[in-house]
């Protein structure tokens, strides 16, 4: 919720005193298109397997390094994870 509130707030105040990036263009942030479905479906997902971890996903490796060997297993499926992603992402609406 930390999260939905800081980036709400944020693209607001991005939106109402008109930002320019580095290159000093104006940010023109788009609305998200209908179907917000797939965001909740994947945000699901993504929370379901962070909390079965009980983990972020940053920290994997350095729990790893920390001698934590269960979470090989973690990593084994964040990476089959992202294999499979990028082999149907062409099929998956985007």
């Amino acid at each position: 919720m930390v999260a939905i509130i800081t980036g709400v707030i944020g693209i607001q105040i991005i939106k109402r005193i008109n930002l320019k990036d580095s290159k000093g263009q104006f940010l023109d942030l788009k609305d998200k298109e209908d179907g917000n479905w797939r965001y909740w479906i994947g945000g699901i997902f993504f929370g379901l397997g962070w909390a079965l971890v009980g983990a972020c996903p940053g920290p994997i490796f350095i729990l790893l390094g920390a001698g934590i060997w269960p979470l090989l297993i973690v990593l084994f499926g964040a990476l089959l994870g992202t294999f499979i992603y990028g082999l149907l992402k062409e099929k998956l609406p985007h």
